[in-house]
């Protein structure tokens, strides 16, 4: 497996600046671009991501880390001789697109597309696409977000990112939940299948035939999955899933359980049961924190690649394609390899919340 990039090592007051810059309405395009690029690679992406998001080279990515490693920001502006592209755009018309976009509305409208900024402002819309591209700005796109407020969510943090990324010895890491609420839907019509020129079809209604719930614990180390469906998610049905972790880990390992603060995880039986059974250790991630459980990316790609064009005539039929992806993924498993450090996540929630708060102010 190839290594992941590191950070670009970067000072706050370094970050603070660059930050400033890719929000600024009066910076060289360029500038923005390479700004952009800079804070992406200390957040750890790697040249050709970074290079697919800002539309530049992945050499100019490279060339770029390389000469701030050397010289931080100083002459971050100059240009070499020779080098870089002529300004086509006017500054003031950037500003303009930029502050359009930022604080105003079309009429009638919630958010800009390229063509309405682009009849607006009266440039071609693939000149509105480049500023945005080069500051970030993607007005049709809307992503959720909440930040945790567990009073405990730095010591929860540490001790999570600490087992996947220094795991304990003599030990099996698993990172554990519940995919409730599996539905299995059937098709009111016949599906048509792709051919050249034409993508497969389905109906866009379907007829239910009941749900089912997955169980699953992914081993970090290993990226194998110990997967079990059952009817509902009680703490009935997690003992019996511990149960079954129990009887697939071997004896003479400890067992690290990453999982949320679901009820059913803290019941009295639940507890009594890992009294007797002092092997199992469990690791709570803070609330509103379910991006910290590697698990969700393997429920993420069964849902894609195995759910949702799924047809499904009984719930016996979803529980066996459910288990025939587990066998698949455990024939050839590939473990999800964790990056982000402690430093870098506190940094970004503590970011987080100053931008609230000067919003909420």
């Amino acid at each position: 497996m190839r290594a992941a990039t590191p950070a670009l090592p970067m000072t706050d007051e370094q970050r603070s600046i660059l930050e400033k810059l890719i929000r600024s309405h009066t910076a060289p395009h360029r500038d923005v671009l390479r700004a952009r690029a800079l804070l992406m690679a200390a957040d750890g992406f790697a040249n050709t991501r970074i290079a697919a998001e800002v539309q530049v080279s992945a050499a100019s990515v490279a060339a770029w880390r390389v000469r701030f490693a050397e010289e931080g920001l100083v002459n971050f502006a100059a240009v070499r001789p020779g080098r870089g592209p002529k300004p086509s755009i006017p500054a003031e018309k950037v500003e303009e697109i930029v502050r359009l976009t930022l604080h105003e509305k079309p009429d009638g409208e919630t958010h800009w597309s390229c063509r309405s900024m682009a009849k607006r402002a009266g440039v071609s819309s693939s000149t509105v696409q480049r500023i945005w591209a080069a500051r970030g700005i993607q007005p049709h796109r809307v992503e959720t977000f909440k930040l945790s407020s567990d009073p405990q969510f730095e010591e929860k943090l540490i001790d999570v990112v600490g087992l996947y990324m220094n795991p304990p010895e003599k030990a099996v890491v698993l990172c554990m939940d519940e995919k409730s609420q599996i539905q299995a839907l059937d098709r009111t019509q016949p599906s048509l299948p792709m051919r050249p020129g034409r993508a497969g079809t389905m109906t866009h209604d379907y007829k239910r035939h009941g749900t089912t719930t997955l169980f699953a614990a992914l081993d970090v180390l290993s990226g194998r999955v110990i997967g079990q469906c059952l009817p509902r998610h009680r703490h009935g049905e997690f003992l019996t899933f511990l149960k079954t972790i129990d009887r697939e880990v071997p004896e003479r390992l400890n067992v690290h359980l990453v999982l949320d603060n679901y009820a059913t995880h803290n019941h009295p039986k639940v507890k009594a049961w890992l009294e007797r059974h002092p092997r199992f250790q469990l690791h709570f991630t803070p609330t509103s924190s379910s991006w910290l459980n590697m698990v969700e990316i393997f429920f993420s790609r069964l849902t894609d690649k195995a759910i949702r064009r799924g047809i499904f005539h009984s719930v016996p039929d979803l529980i066996n394609a459910i288990e025939n992806y587990l066998a698949a993924h455990n024939a050839d498993p590939n473990p999800f390899v964790w990056t982000a450090t402690t430093d870098q996540i506190r940094g970004k929630v503590r970011r987080g919340r100053v931008t609230l708060k000067a919003i909420t102010a």
